[in-house]
Protein backbone atom coordinates (compact mmCIF):
# COMPACT_ATOMS: atom_id res chain seq x y z
CA UNK A 1 0.00 0.00 0.00
CA UNK A 2 0.97 3.39 -0.78
CA UNK A 3 2.35 5.51 2.14
CA UNK A 4 0.85 8.55 1.18
CA UNK A 5 -2.51 6.88 1.48
CA UNK A 6 -4.43 9.44 4.07
CA UNK A 7 -5.05 7.92 7.37
CA UNK A 8 -8.79 5.67 8.58
CA UNK A 9 -9.90 6.98 11.19
CA UNK A 10 -11.43 4.24 13.40
CA UNK A 11 -15.30 4.50 13.32
CA UNK A 12 -18.13 4.01 15.98
CA UNK A 13 -20.21 2.64 13.02
CA UNK A 14 -20.08 -1.01 12.49
CA UNK A 15 -21.75 -1.14 8.72
CA UNK A 16 -19.12 1.63 7.50
CA UNK A 17 -15.78 0.46 9.17
CA UNK A 18 -16.51 -2.70 7.55
CA UNK A 19 -17.07 -1.34 4.46
CA UNK A 20 -14.12 0.40 4.73
CA UNK A 21 -11.92 -2.47 4.79
CA UNK A 22 -14.06 -4.55 2.30
CA UNK A 23 -13.16 -2.04 -0.27
CA UNK A 24 -9.46 -1.47 0.54
CA UNK A 25 -9.71 -5.56 0.21
CA UNK A 26 -11.26 -5.62 -2.85
CA UNK A 27 -8.83 -3.10 -4.22
CA UNK A 28 -6.16 -5.57 -2.69
CA UNK A 29 -6.88 -8.50 -4.20
CA UNK A 30 -8.68 -7.01 -7.38
CA UNK A 31 -4.55 -5.36 -8.12
CA UNK A 32 -3.46 -8.96 -6.90
CA UNK A 33 -5.52 -11.23 -9.56
CA UNK A 34 -5.37 -8.17 -12.45
CA UNK A 35 -2.70 -10.23 -14.22
CA UNK A 36 -5.36 -12.87 -15.03
CA UNK A 37 -8.09 -10.58 -16.07
CA UNK A 38 -10.18 -11.47 -13.27
CA UNK A 39 -12.20 -9.25 -10.44
CA UNK A 40 -11.92 -10.55 -6.95
CA UNK A 41 -15.69 -11.48 -7.00
CA UNK A 42 -15.27 -13.19 -10.32
CA UNK A 43 -12.13 -15.27 -8.94
CA UNK A 44 -15.03 -15.93 -5.96
CA UNK A 45 -16.90 -17.40 -8.36
CA UNK A 46 -14.73 -19.32 -10.00
CA UNK A 47 -13.43 -21.05 -6.23
CA UNK A 48 -17.08 -21.63 -5.51
CA UNK A 49 -17.77 -23.26 -9.10
CA UNK A 50 -14.58 -25.70 -8.95
CA UNK A 51 -15.44 -26.52 -5.16
CA UNK A 52 -18.95 -28.19 -6.33
CA UNK A 53 -17.30 -30.48 -9.14
CA UNK A 54 -20.10 -32.42 -10.89
CA UNK A 55 -22.64 -30.17 -8.74
CA UNK A 56 -22.83 -26.75 -10.62
CA UNK A 57 -25.34 -24.32 -8.22
CA UNK A 58 -28.18 -22.18 -9.93
CA UNK A 59 -27.74 -18.67 -9.76
CA UNK A 60 -30.05 -18.60 -6.55
CA UNK A 61 -27.87 -20.87 -4.88
CA UNK A 62 -24.93 -18.96 -5.57
CA UNK A 63 -26.59 -15.94 -4.69
CA UNK A 64 -27.03 -17.37 -1.17
CA UNK A 65 -23.70 -19.00 -1.12
CA UNK A 66 -22.11 -15.37 -1.65
CA UNK A 67 -24.42 -13.64 0.17
CA UNK A 68 -25.24 -11.12 -3.07
CA UNK A 69 -28.54 -10.61 -4.32
CA UNK A 70 -29.39 -12.50 -7.63
CA UNK A 71 -28.71 -8.87 -10.00
CA UNK A 72 -24.98 -8.36 -8.48
CA UNK A 73 -24.55 -12.43 -9.48
CA UNK A 74 -25.87 -11.68 -12.55
CA UNK A 75 -23.54 -8.42 -13.49
CA UNK A 76 -20.64 -10.67 -12.32
CA UNK A 77 -21.34 -14.15 -14.17
CA UNK A 78 -22.21 -11.62 -17.70
CA UNK A 79 -18.61 -11.57 -18.24
CA UNK A 80 -17.20 -14.64 -17.59
CA UNK A 81 -19.89 -15.90 -19.80
CA UNK A 82 -19.10 -13.17 -22.81
CA UNK A 83 -15.11 -15.01 -21.65
CA UNK A 84 -16.46 -18.27 -21.95
CA UNK A 85 -15.51 -19.47 -18.52
CA UNK A 86 -19.14 -20.27 -17.62
CA UNK A 87 -22.19 -21.55 -19.24
CA UNK A 88 -25.92 -20.67 -18.25
CA UNK A 89 -27.39 -23.91 -19.02
CA UNK A 90 -31.52 -24.89 -18.35
CA UNK A 91 -31.96 -27.13 -15.38
CA UNK A 92 -33.24 -30.01 -16.61
CA UNK A 93 -35.27 -30.66 -13.37
CA UNK A 94 -36.57 -27.15 -13.61
CA UNK A 95 -36.60 -25.22 -16.85
CA UNK A 96 -37.54 -22.15 -14.95
CA UNK A 97 -33.56 -22.30 -13.35
CA UNK A 98 -30.22 -22.30 -14.83
CA UNK A 99 -27.31 -23.45 -13.71
CA UNK A 100 -23.87 -22.24 -13.96
CA UNK A 101 -21.35 -24.74 -15.30
CA UNK A 102 -17.61 -23.58 -15.06
CA UNK A 103 -15.65 -24.43 -19.02
CA UNK A 104 -12.49 -25.46 -19.12
CA UNK A 105 -11.47 -22.00 -19.99
CA UNK A 106 -13.03 -21.34 -16.84
CA UNK A 107 -10.60 -23.96 -15.15
CA UNK A 108 -7.99 -22.77 -17.23
CA UNK A 109 -8.29 -19.01 -16.11
CA UNK A 110 -8.87 -20.34 -12.30
CA UNK A 111 -5.41 -22.21 -12.33
CA UNK A 112 -3.88 -19.00 -13.68
CA UNK A 113 -5.32 -16.76 -10.75
CA UNK A 114 -4.72 -19.62 -8.04
CA UNK A 115 -1.31 -18.30 -7.73
CA UNK A 116 -1.84 -14.84 -7.54
CA UNK A 117 -4.30 -15.19 -5.40
CA UNK A 118 -1.69 -17.32 -2.71
CA UNK A 119 0.39 -14.93 -2.73
CA UNK A 120 -1.86 -11.90 -2.08
CA UNK A 121 -3.39 -14.47 0.51
CA UNK A 122 0.27 -14.85 2.05
CA UNK A 123 1.12 -11.24 1.91
CA UNK A 124 -1.81 -10.33 3.80
CA UNK A 125 -1.09 -13.00 6.23
CA UNK A 126 2.39 -11.86 6.63
CA UNK A 127 1.48 -8.29 7.53
CA UNK A 128 -1.96 -8.89 9.89
CA UNK A 129 -0.61 -12.34 11.20
CA UNK A 130 -2.01 -16.03 10.19
CA UNK A 131 -3.88 -16.20 13.55
CA UNK A 132 -5.36 -13.00 13.37
CA UNK A 133 -6.38 -13.59 9.68
CA UNK A 134 -7.79 -17.08 10.63
CA UNK A 135 -9.96 -15.35 13.42
CA UNK A 136 -10.81 -12.67 11.59
CA UNK A 137 -12.26 -14.70 8.79
CA UNK A 138 -14.27 -16.70 11.51
CA UNK A 139 -15.49 -13.62 12.57
CA UNK A 140 -16.41 -12.74 9.56
CA UNK A 141 -18.33 -15.86 8.65
CA UNK A 142 -20.07 -15.07 12.03
CA UNK A 143 -21.60 -12.52 11.03
CA UNK A 144 -22.29 -13.43 7.29
CA UNK A 145 -24.18 -16.52 8.73
CA UNK A 146 -25.79 -14.48 11.01
CA UNK A 147 -29.90 -14.18 10.52
CA UNK A 148 -30.87 -11.46 12.38
CA UNK A 149 -28.79 -9.52 10.32
CA UNK A 150 -30.73 -10.82 7.44
CA UNK A 151 -32.43 -7.17 6.56
CA UNK A 152 -33.76 -3.68 8.10
CA UNK A 153 -37.42 -5.42 7.89
CA UNK A 154 -36.72 -7.21 10.54
CA UNK A 155 -35.37 -4.49 12.84
CA UNK A 156 -38.45 -2.52 12.04
CA UNK A 157 -40.78 -5.37 13.36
Amino acid sequence: MPEDLPPIEPNRCNCLALRKATRRMSQFYDSALAPSGLRGTQYSILVDLVRRGDAPPTIRELSEAMVLDQSTIGQNLRPLEREGLIELVRDPEDRRSRRIVLTKAGRARYGQARPLWSEAQAHFEKGFGVRAAAELRELLAGIARDPSLVGAAEIAA
